[in-house]
């Protein structure tokens, strides 16, 4: 059993929501998408606010995104990667110390005692498993594991196989489903359809 920290405030993660991706299929403008009256992203940094944690949204210097409730951290330029975000973000002042936990701009139903819980953890980089897979969002990042997220993006890997490699704490389906519906917490807003699915769900 994953027992809370006992460091404190200082302990908790930043939560990096990342907003860098291309969002093609969604028409370009993922993070500024309208849902429920507020853009897409707004969702993600609500729960955020609301489990009490730090938040940056990790964005290119190119991304569209509306006006925001929190700071944003440009990523490097160059080949897009969620994972040069995560770096960047750990190299940032707030996320040196403390670690990075990472969640999509596109994830509207996560929810605050889930993302509070996950940043309370004693272990530093925690991922969850849904039907035998690794979630890749969202997932807890250690500081010390800033190299090796550049190294896995430089090589193309995708995040849940660099979650593998860095050996991360698995917390099962089970554990999610204290927190609600594993589905609807961690459904991601990739496509029209998919926004269509998220009014259907909020109405």
């Amino acid at each position: 059993m994953i027992a809370p920290s006992s460091d404190g405030e200082a302990a908790e993660p930043l939560v990096a929501v990342l907003a860098g991706g291309l969002g093609r299929r969604l028409g370009g403008e993922k993070p500024a998408a309208e849902l429920g009256g507020r853009p897409l992203i707004e969702h993600a940094l609500a729960a955020t606010s609301a489990a009490g944690l730090r938040a940056v949204v990790v964005a290119h210097a190119d991304s569209p995104l509306p006006a925001l409730s929190a700071p944003v951290l440009i990523e490097p330029p160059g080949v897009r990667h969620p994972l040069w975000g995560l770096a960047a973000a750990l190299h940032s002042d707030e996320g040196r110390g403390s670690g990075v936990l990472a969640l999509g701009c596109d994830m509207p139903f996560v929810s605050a005692a889930l993302l509070r819980d996950l940043a309370q953890l004693q272990a530093r980089t925690v991922a969850i498993s849904v039907d035998g897979r690794l979630q890749p969002l969202p997932a807890r990042y250690a500081p010390a594991h800033a190299a090796a997220l550049e190294a896995a993006a430089r090589s193309g890997l995708a995040m849940g196989e660099t979650l593998e490699q860095l050996g991360a704490t698995v917390l099962d389906e089970a554990w999610l489903r204290r927190y609600g519906d594993p589905v609807r917490l961690l459904f991601s807003v990739n496509e029209p359809a998919d926004l269509r699915r998220a009014r259907r769900w909020l109405e």
